[in-house]
């Protein structure tokens, strides 16, 4: 008899886990929102598809990871595969990305000034990796005069939070970890980034990242509406709102600081460790769908403090279907946090692009961040939870900051200890 596991959350983690269960596990899926996808959901706004949290790709580095995804799909006809063709807008100039290649289209000061402190930093033999914070890593690796232009205040943007209190370790395997020699290497020769897991990406023929949503979804049992309010144990099971779900086992994929509301289990070391995180620090999105002009940008990043958005996603350039046939092309400009209409239509004339609106979407909640002891109390969490075979799965339940192919690939870790349990 196979063992019954119940799946909360339908985003790529959820699917994905489910997935991979349902040929070993009698599986179900449990949605509180009408649609499938979490934050890579898009929907078609008068013919343009919209990313309404930004704008999602795929690859990886992992082979595994490729390989379980492309058994669903058909890569050649299915897919396109692009190059990422990212810019900046700095001092209304538009440089390549990222931006320590491409210093000799900076002005002339600025590059005196960053190439004597490089050369100072390649001579004290400074190991930015050694940093405690995001900040000084930064400084550490870039200079002064680069994190005052672009690295302090674009992510600030992004995170809205002192960069100093941002541990190192959460920033692993997220952060360029450039030699200095490299630098001056990529600058004399002009040679473009390629190592980076985006450098080049699969983007789908049509529907973005709602049609892999639909895919991996196609023989899941999901049901939609459906909002877990309660988690308690009764004789080994756990029941889900009062009696009318019970399961062998739980993967949540929700939002760890909703679990103190809604775990109602007899065990105080549990409900201490799930009050402790109910105030994580995250940030929402606010997207805009917008008209363009024609250009060949993948993404372009905003650090300067003139614009309030940080980035603009050319969504219409990743796939032809994803423009209006009759309209222009589109883009999505992405601000973090909460912003008001009326003055995101402010700002847009003076963004490239003669943009014009279609339509504004926010998310509350988007990006996570990280403080010195995060990690330390999910590692908690978790192991409290799975003595109840209660499994934390995905962004905004691990607390990390995972694209899709790192969620798929959280989702193989966990398929792997499940498939160990009896679950008896």
């Amino acid at each position: 008899m196979k063992n019954k596991i119940t799946v909360i959350g339908s985003g790529i983690s959820g699917l994905s886990i489910a997935k991979m269960l349902r040929e070993t596990h009698t599986v179900y899926v449990l949605e509180k929102n009408d649609e499938i996808g979490g934050l890579i959901k898009c929907k078609r706004v008068n013919g343009n598809l919209f990313h309404l949290v930004g704008g999602h790709v795929f690859n990886s580095r992992n082979q595994t990871v490729m390989e379980w995804f492309w058994q669903f799909f058909d890569r050649d006809n299915e897919f396109l595969k692009a190059t990422r063709n990212a810019r900046i807008l700095l001092e209304d100039k538009v440089i390549g990305y990222p931006i320590e290649n491409y210093l000799y289209q900076l002005s002339t000061d600025k590059i005196q000034c960053i190439t004597r402190e490089l050369l100072h930093i390649a001579a004290t033999e400074i190991d930015p990796r050694k940093a405690d914070d995001f900040e000084t890593f930064l400084k550490k690796s870039f200079g002064e005069t680069l994190f005052k232009i672009y690295f302090g205040p674009y992510n600030y943007k992004i995170w809205n939070t002192d960069l100093s209190k941002i541990p190192l370790e959460w920033l692993d395997d997220k952060l360029p970890m450039p030699a200095i020699e490299e630098i001056f290497i990529n600058n004399i020769a002009k040679q473009k980034d390629t190592s980076t897991v985006h450098a080049t990406f699969y983007y789908p023929v049509r529907d973005g990242s709602q049609f892999i949503v639909n895919r991996l979804a196609e023989g899941l049992n999901i049901q939609r509406s459906y909002e877990v309010k309660s988690v308690a144990i009764r004789e080994k099971k756990i029941q889900l709102n009062g009696e009318h779900i019970e399961t062998d086992a739980l993967v949540y994929c929700g939002d760890v600081r909703r679990l103190h509301e809604i775990i109602q289990i007899n065990d105080n070391e549990l409900s201490e460790a799930l009050k402790a995180v109910k105030t994580l620090p995250a940030n929402g999105t606010t997207n805009v769908l917008c008209e363009c002009d024609e250009n060949d940008i993948s993404w372009l990043y905003l650090p300067e403090n003139k614009f309030k958005a940080h980035r603009i996603i050319y969504t219409g350039n990743f796939s032809e279907t994803n423009n209006n046939p009759t309209g222009r092309k589109t883009c999505v400009v992405e601000y973090s946090g909460k912003h008001e209409i009326d003055d995101i239509r402010k700002e847009l004339p003076s963004l490239p692009g003669n943009l014009q609106e279609i339509s504004f979407n926010y998310e509350p909640n988007s990006y996570i961040i990280h403080r010195v002891d995060t990690r330390k109390k999910i590692r908690t969490i978790k192991t409290l939870l799975e003595k109840y075979n209660i499994y934390l799965l995905g962004r905004f339940s691990e607390w990390e900051y995972h694209n899709m192919d790192k969620c798929i690939e959280s989702a193989m870790e966990l398929h792997a200890t499940l498939c160990k349990q009896q679950f008896q």
